[in-house]
């Protein structure tokens, strides 16, 4: 069996879950170990990043990133699932609103705002998710979460009975679209509903660097799939860079502690202003440049700790 080490970023086509695409790939690369990060909906289009044998290691730091998507919206109409799936629970015949007073809306919602889940979403309570409950038409009383929108725009909009937005949003984990598709309508004081969804970019990884189904099987093919992954340290573009000193160099691979002291930023604008949070992550180099892993600052020690080794 195969066992390529990356991350692969792929095209998700509608009609497809995450898992779904999970699968798929694990069969046209003949391996298991692959996980995704970050689900969507079957309905959703776009950029979802697949971690490959050691890579599933880094998941979870792939997850936090920003992610940027491209929604349309309609004005007037509103549903059961927040989305053109469900089942229309209000619908306004006219709507009046303008193009000025959406991008007003929209100015007001960048920030760390509050949002509920829709009762169609994955999240688990008591064991089971949202979804199951509200197929069996329960709906249950949810807590509300914070998330931020770092960037929100007007790509086009298109005036009429059912005025649509199309916009640009830039925003945290966890960040529902559907809802904020609703409450953008909420804000103007009409219903809304989202038409359709793109994820344009996720873990720093957009649109034209992902791959089709198509293109994969004949990667795997033509035996060029290495091509199309992405190094585990490059996805993970985010975290701070720092080379750890020769002298010190076996000791980080034998897992012992060593001192902040022993390691350099590879920006020097940035010295150690990334170690300001309470326990900092950084990506650790050896001083040829090869990749060694994820490590952790511990404070007050000022001592850093292997947190993920991916060299042997």
């Amino acid at each position: 069996m195969n066992e390529f080490d990356g991350v692969l970023a792929v095209h998700k086509p509608a009609g497809f879950t995450s898992h779904d695409v999970v699968a798929k790939v694990r069969r046209l690369v003949s391996m298991k170990r692959i996980g995704h990060t970050g689900t969507l909906d079957p309905a959703v289009t776009g950029v979802l990043p697949l971690c490959l044998g050691r890579s599933t290691r880094i998941v979870e730091y792939l997850q936090e990133m920003p992610k940027e998507y491209v929604a349309t919206l309609r004005l007037g109409l509103a549903t059961d699932t927040e989305d053109m799936t469900g089942t229309i629970t209000e619908q306004i015949d006219t709507v009046d609103v303008s193009e000025e007073q959406v991008r007003h809306v929209l100015g007001q919602m960048i920030g760390t705002i509050s949002q509920v889940p829709p009762m169609y979403s994955a999240i688990k309570v008591d064991g089971k998710r949202l979804y199951e409950l509200a197929r069996e038409g329960k709906t249950i009383e949810r807590k509300a979460r914070e998330v931020t929108i770092y960037e929100l725009e007007i790509i086009d909009f298109k005036a009429g009975d059912h005025p649509e937005v199309s916009f640009r949003a830039l925003c945290s984990k966890g960040t529902y679209i559907r809802t904020l598709c609703v409450d953008i309508g909420r804000a103007l004081h009409v219903p809304s509903v989202m038409v359709e969804l793109v994820r344009t970019q996720s873990a720093g990884i957009s649109l034209d660097q992902c791959v089709t189904f198509e293109q994969i099987a004949e990667a795997v093919e033509q035996g060029v799939l290495e091509q199309h992954l992405i190094k585990p340290d490059q996805a993970m573009s985010n975290l701070p860079s720092y080379t750890v000193d020769a002298s010190v160099y076996k000791h980080t691979l034998q897992g012992k502690r060593i001192s902040i002291d022993a390691i350099q930023p590879h920006d020097e604008s940035q010295l150690l202003a990334d170690m300001t949070t309470e326990s900092p992550v950084f990506k650790l180099y050896a001083p040829d440049g090869i990749f060694i892993g994820i490590f952790r600052l511990e404070q007050p020690a000022q001592e850093i700790v292997p947190v993920k080794v991916f060299l042997p």
